[in-house]
């Protein structure tokens, strides 16, 4: 399949960004500056091509354990974050943080640059690294890190350049690499560094980094939606274990009623992440052991909408985008985000509500209990009736996931 990784990617910084958001305050918009800067920084090094879009992927990801890196309770004072002797569990982040990337498809060897982004170039750092044992990326993401989070105590641009400059050339050599530096000082003069406030930072960065699309095969995919699963869990526990159970529903379900296995493929990731967007959902309604307010409801049913508008700047993404997002239309037009109906609805968005539904009541909720496969058929059957679902498919799931007892419950706790 021929995929836009970066821009798929660079929606997954997004929601990091979100969840970091919600617990720590920081700022939106937090690992695309800092990928803007590297970007800069790395040509200034020399990096271009192939190579400078792996240092793209590396800086939108450079914090991808977000579990850890919020119990690290991140100070905003910058000499907290420099000092990283006295900043919790950052040996946890970064170790996991890389576990999570090996089966990305990177174009190069990007072996460590995560697990070592935190490292002062003079060794007192968490892993006692330093200079050239510290892979160039992650000098440049470090210095960059640094940066943002510095620049974000200030309110205004030229302070927060001055601040910047200052104490970039009065740790360099200590805490950030001298090379850097002085790359980044190159790269950036004043005006050049008020862009990183620029609305459009977006279209800067990709002008920056052309988003060429890569054909992966099918167990990249799967790592990629793999991937994705566990930043969501970050969010929720519960969500991850969810969006992949309705992946290899929707992936089997498709292949048993005679789609091809590029169908197939597709419809697996469309369910990896069709709850992508609960990430802006605040987690008191995601984990609520009791029924939901109307209010709270009202919120829950925005996050079909945000998965849509997630995922729509990923280029060629329509078709999964839809697969994704649709998951809670209603062939009567009754239901949500968008309120299509049946002559709207294609056969994979059919297929995707049916997955979702038969995966959320065959594993435990924090309202109820699992029910079993039978249960769970008549609960699909019911809602047919009702003008909801598409009865073909219905039957389909009770023939498909019958055979087999492959629909283990899975341990969630999710909406």
């Amino acid at each position: 399949m021929e995929l836009d990784v970066l821009g798929l990617l660079a929606a997954c910084s997004y929601t990091l960004d979100c969840v970091e958001a919600e617990l720590v305050h920081v700022s939106d918009n937090h690992s695309k500056r800092i990928t803007y800067m590297s970007i800069c920084t790395a040509e200034q090094l020399g990096i271009h091509g192939a190579d400078l879009q792996d240092m793209a992927v590396c800086s939108l990801l450079h914090d991808n354990a977000l579990n850890h890196y919020i119990k690290a309770k991140l100070n905003k004072n910058i000499s907290y974050t420099v000092s990283t002797r006295l900043f919790p569990n950052v040996y946890t982040h970064c170790v996991i943080g890389e576990k999570n990337v090996q089966n990305l498809p990177f174009n190069s060897d990007i072996r460590n640059v995560i697990m070592y982004h935190h490292e002062n170039t003079d060794g007192s750092g968490p892993f006692g690294k330093k200079g050239d044992e510290i892979p160039l990326f992650s000098r440049i993401i470090h210095l960059c890190d640094l940066t943002d989070k510095l620049s974000q105590t200030h309110t205004d641009k030229h302070e927060a350049y001055v601040s910047v400059c200052s104490y970039l050339k009065k740790t360099s050599g200590s805490i950030v690499d001298e090379e850097c530096v002085t790359a980044f000082l190159k790269a950036f003069d004043e005006e050049h560094f008020s862009l990183l406030w620029d609305p459009d930072l977006d279209n800067l960065l990709w002008i920056k980094v052309p988003r060429i699309k890569q054909n992966l095969s099918f167990e990249q995919i799967k790592s990629l939606a793999d991937f994705y699963a566990r930043i969501i869990d970050y969010k929720s526990p519960c969500t991850s274990t969810h969006s992949i159970g309705v992946a290899k529903n929707a992936e089997r379900l498709s292949l048993f009623m005679g789609f091809d296995k590029a169908v197939s493929e597709k419809m697996y990731l469309a369910g990896a992440l069709h709850d992508i967007g609960k990430v802006v959902v605040n987690n008191k309604i995601l984990e609520k052991p009791g029924r939901l307010t109307e209010d709270e409801f009202s919120v829950m049913k925005h996050h079909a909408e945000f998965t849509y508008y997630m995922l729509s700047p990923i280029k060629d993404f329509k078709e999964i985008r839809n697969w994704a997002a649709f998951h809670h239309e209603r062939l009567d037009g009754s239901g949500y985000p968008f309120g299509l109906s049946a002559d709207k609805l294609n056969t994979q968005e059919r297929i995707m509500a049916c997955a979702d539904i038969y995966q959320a009541l065959t594993e435990d909720r924090p309202y109820r209990h699992s029910i079993p496969h039978n249960e769970a058929c008549d609960v699909l059957k019911e809602m047919a009736d009702n003008g909801w679902l598409d009865p073909v498919i219905v039957k389909n799931v009770d023939l498909c996931f019958n055979s087999s007892n492959s629909h283990q419950s899975q341990n969630a706790f999710c909406r």
